[in-house]
């Protein structure tokens, strides 16, 4: 078995790998990395020029696992793209929204071949897209080699618990197994239960990392955190101020409402509208309309309508009023320029009365990561638009993450017992803590780290 991985960056990035067994060729995911713009956002997909791809399997539709999706298909296209039915319902209106975002950034940023992709070419795809069950084993392999007499790998999706639609992946060969976990909850969240790979086994795995450079506090709980957001939430009110949540539409969006839900009904939370983002608002409805297809926790709620959701128009967060309370639950996660989420923190971020309030992953060099890193009462450089600020407000990060912790995954590599470990998808001490802790657990598991563009042989 060959892998390659096509991230361009040794950090978390524009998530990309292909598998190669026994003379079939698979793409796991197609990402854009979301600290980059233009073509150094995209996977290295010239080392694939010239060596067909048989599929594209998408683990879930955030865009630093599917932004790159089109271009893939350009690079592989004799491929077909297959992903989870969840995944299905929301991958064109992913795509559609990116072409939108590479529009704006093409006259606000300069970014001259942007769109990498248009709308033409996302509708002319979508014919290859094809969506199936969780737990439905799939041959992937061209109809040429089968023909050739070729024995044909299959793939199954697993329930991730991360986001709507997300899945591992299974790939099983005639003689060897590998499974891609993507991006994992094992935890159930407010909306999502945690991912269902009970019963995993692969001779290789390759792991997200994301968290590995971040012990697990002692006594931490999920409701303990969410506790504590409650009372900073509370006391924000009570002082008149507003909270931003800013959040990737999908999933983060949809978990924080579902929060901000449960706290209204039980009288935590004065009843008041909630201001959200158009996309929020699409992938909300989908989050509704397919529960009934969904691993869920709170399956009879109906965010829209539990919540009096108002969506922000265009211009309205740069001019509305930042006074009684109002809550933003809004994209874009990172504060990068030109969202509602950039526009209103930068409002905010010079006032002490106000707060914004993390709840997932910021990127270092994005708006949000400076706005992170930045101590109160330090003047810092927000955004290029927005320039310098004083950071005033209220900041904090709320672990509420949908990703599995260190511990959760060393478990999980102990339970699949794997004769090789891929790492991936973490920064560069998150995978060596998980390198150094797995060579002791486990000495005779094979350990890789794959560098941008770099093929390893198991």
């Amino acid at each position: 078995m060959r892998i390659t991985n096509l991230n361009p960056d040794t950090e978390i990035g524009a998530t990309s790998w292909v598998v190669e067994t026994e003379g079939h060729r698979l793409l796991l995911d197609a990402g854009m990395h979301p600290g980059r713009e233009g073509k150094p956002a995209l996977p290295l997909y010239d080392k694939i020029k010239g060596n067909p791809v048989d599929t594209i399997a998408i683990t879930h539709c955030h865009h630093d696992h599917v932004g790159s999706l089109p271009v893939a298909v350009r690079s592989c296209p004799k491929a077909h793209v297959m992903m989870t039915e969840l995944s299905y319902f929301l991958v064109e209106r992913v795509l559609h929204n990116s072409v939108n975002v590479m529009g704006r950034q093409k006259e606000e940023l300069g970014i001259k071949e942007y769109p990498l992709y248009t709308h033409d070419e996302v509708d002319d795809i979508a014919s290859v897209f094809q969506g199936f069950r969780y737990n439905r084993e799939i041959e992937w392999s061209s109809h040429q080699r089968r023909q050739l007499g070729h024995v044909s790998p299959t793939l199954e999706f697993y329930d991730a618990g991360h986001a709507l639609g997300s899945a591992g992946v299974m790939v099983r060969g005639s003689r060897e197994t590998v499974f891609f976990t993507g991006d994992v909850s094992f935890r159930d969240q407010t909306i999502l239960k945690g991912a269902r790979f009970e019963d995993v086994r692969a001779d290789v795995l390759i792991m997200e990392t994301t968290r590995g450079n971040r012990p697990v506090p002692k006594g931490f709980t999920r409701e303990g955190e969410i506790e504590r957001l409650c009372t900073a939430l509370d006391a924000v009110q009570k002082r008149k101020g507003c909270v931003l949540f800013p959040t990737f539409a999908l999933g983060r969006t949809q978990e924080i409402l579902a929060l901000l839900a449960g706290l209204m009904e039980s009288g935590r939370l004065r009843r008041q509208p909630i201001y959200i983002g158009g996309l929020g608002r699409v992938f909300t409805e989908i989050y509704d309309l397919e529960a009934h297809r969904t691993h869920r926790q709170l399956s009879q709620m109906k965010l829209t309508e539990a919540l009096n959701l108002a969506v922000l128009e265009k211009g309205q967060a740069e001019k509305m009023r930042l006074s009684g309370g109002r809550i933003f639950v809004v994209t874009a996660g990172m504060m990068t320029e030109h969202t509602a989420a950039h526009d209103i923190a930068a409002r905010m971020i010079g006032d002490e009365r106000q707060a914004i309030f993390f709840v997932g992953y910021a990127e270092p060099g994005t708006p949000g990561g400076r706005l992170k890193a930045a101590k109160k009462g330090e003047t810092f450089l927000f955004s290029p638009s927005a320039g310098e600020v004083t950071h005033r407000c209220e900041v904090q990060d709320f672990d509420l993450t949908a990703h599995a912790n260190r511990n959760e995954l060393l478990d999980f590599v102990d339970r699949v017992s794997p004769r090789a470990v891929v790492l991936g998808h973490g920064s560069t001490d998150s995978r060596q803590w998980f390198a150094e802790q797995i060579r002791a657990l486990h000495p005779k598991i094979k350990i890789f780290q794959p560098g941008p563009g770099e093929t390893i042989e198991v």
